[in-house]
């Protein structure tokens, strides 16, 4: 994929982050969370409306109240009262929250060819981060089946994984952590392309792969076309299927990528332990003789 190399990346403000994500017609929630007091508070306007002064004003003070600030991440359909997959007018985001190992996983994000550059990317606490990426042509199935595959590929939280989600806003205090010093969340926009489902070759790469329908792996990435990423987690695969110790193929496909990933033990045991789920997810639907050479099966169905 091209790169815009006359992209300058900068920092957003609330406003601004909206406006990149949204048009200003576009209907959005905004969610307001009090954890000590338990009230959640759901606004449903226009991205217009939101960026106002006014809005933002009513904002401030929720946060200053102790309230954590959320922002919609794909646009509802005009009228929608509540925030549902079905009120969801059209895909526009996908996205990544990293809170385990995060460091670790945006710079193994980074390095990867399996994914194209961030278009967002926030810091929602001290080395946690939130990754966002402009997309268009998905619909909600091929969206939501990208979300859980980007999650499982980069250890990221598996419950952001629905397209109604609503991750943070930046510019407001991140209120969960009450004992700890007060973290503004911050937006970084490091790119202004949109992305098609065939830029991510992790599609193709996760245990939602369904044998029965190679069809949905197939349109996500260029004819041909097999990652390093993808021959590490076929490696890993067919290694635990005759039984090799984990921690042994860890270790080898560390040694092996060690010249060329910033973090190479980490991305070895995401691997590896993609593998496994991936292993046992195919056993539970097909049972453990039927799941035997999954991965010739997978390679196939590439072909």
């Amino acid at each position: 994929m091209n790169e815009n190399r006359n992209f300058r990346a900068r920092s957003l403000s609330a406003v601004e982050y909206i406006l990149a994500l949204h048009e200003r017609k576009d209907q959005v929630a905004v969610v307001s969370v009090n954890r000590r007091r338990r009230q959640t508070l759901q606004r449903i306007a226009t991205a217009g409306t939101i960026a106002s002064p006014e809005f933002q004003t009513w904002l401030t003070e929720q946060n200053r109240l102790g309230s954590d600030v959320f922002v919609g991440m794909n646009p509802l359909e005009d009228g929608a009262t509540h925030r549902t997959k079905e009120s969801i007018r059209e895909i526009r985001h996908v996205y990544l929250d990293l809170d385990e190992d995060a460091k670790a996983a945006l710079a193994n994000l980074r390095d990867s060819r399996d994914v194209p550059a961030p278009n967002f990317v926030l810091d929602t606490s001290p080395a946690k981060y939130q990754v966002v990426w402009k997309i268009d042509g998905l619909d909600l199935e091929q969206a939501e089946s990208l979300l859980h595959s980007l999650a499982n590929h980069f250890g990221g939280d598996m419950a952001a994984t629905d397209a109604a989600r609503v991750l943070r806003l930046p510019g407001f205090v991140n209120r969960k952590y009450a004992n700890e010093t007060e973290f503004i969340v911050q937006a970084h926009e490091e790119s202004n392309l949109v992305h098609r489902l065939r830029d991510f070759a992790v599609h193709y790469d996760s245990p939602d792969f369904d044998l029965r329908r190679p069809s949905l792996a197939l349109h996500s990435v260029p004819r041909g076309h097999k990652s390093q990423s993808e021959a590490d987690w076929a490696f890993a695969t067919r290694a635990l299927e005759r039984g090799d110790d984990p921690e042994e193929v860890i270790r080898r496909i560390a040694d092996y990528r060690a010249d060329d990933k910033a973090h190479p033990a980490y991305y070895a045991r995401l691997t590896v332990n993609k593998a496994q789920r991936s292993l046992a997810w195919h056993e539970r639907k097909l049972g453990p003789w039927e799941s035997r050479g999954l991965t010739d099966c997978q390679d196939k169905a590439r072909s």
